[in-house]
């Protein structure tokens, strides 16, 4: 990806989100697919398989401002190497924001938004699935907080009250000190354990 950032802000932070996640991901295991994750019954396989198969495609598309249907989305599994395959299917994505308008406006589902906030969802999709997959192989790494700022601030706008508890997209807010650091404030807001640890972890 180069070290030099974008010009515009959000492409960059879509970049640093994309090299984080996939820096993650490469350090996962074959033998931690079976592992528990911060999302409930979402084993490290199956959140993998979600990531590069499912949504990381979907927002390609949404990249190019053609429309998703989310809901409709299949779960593709992955039987190549996650981190191999991560590679060759955000190559695609990353062209489609460098090359693409933000600022032009694309369907959402209350009428019409610039693509920007497409890209809002995708930083805060890969910053909370970053964290996930960290806290979930044990990985000490110090994640990106530039990201979880803009993942929250962007989200906070969002995600409604309405949209939280059983049945529904999101848990509960897990109540959460304002001092806490960045990536547990971003995952208590979207409803996981902050504490969360792998069984057997420090």
């Amino acid at each position: 990806m180069g070290d030099t950032p974008h010009p515009d802000p959000t492409v960059d932070l879509v970049e640093r989100a994309v090299a984080q996640i996939g820096a993650v991901i490469a350090a996962v295991h074959p033998d931690q697919a079976k592992l528990a994750t911060p999302c409930e019954n979402w084993p490290v396989g199956r959140l993998l398989d979600h990531i590069v198969g499912q949504i990381l495609p979907a927002f390609t598309t949404a990249a190019r401002g053609e429309d998703v249907d989310w809901a409709a989305v299949p779960h593709e599994e992955i039987d190549a190497d996650w981190a191999a395959e991560f590679q060759v299917r955000s190559a695609p994505l990353l062209e489609a924001w460098r090359s693409g308008d933000l600022d032009r406006p694309v369907k959402t589902m209350g009428g019409e938004a610039p693509l920007r906030g497409r890209a809002d969802q995708q930083i805060a999709e890969f910053a909370m699935h970053s964290w996930d997959l960290a806290r979930a192989t044990g990985q000490h790494r110090e994640l990106d907080p530039e990201l979880a700022e803009h993942a929250l601030a962007w989200s906070k706008k969002l995600l409604k009250p309405e949209y939280r508890g059983p049945g529904k997209a999101f848990e509960l807010e897990v109540p959460i000190a304002a001092d806490a650091p960045v990536y547990e404030r971003l995952a208590a807001w979207f409803g996981r354990d902050p504490q969360w640890r792998a069984e057997g972890s420090a």
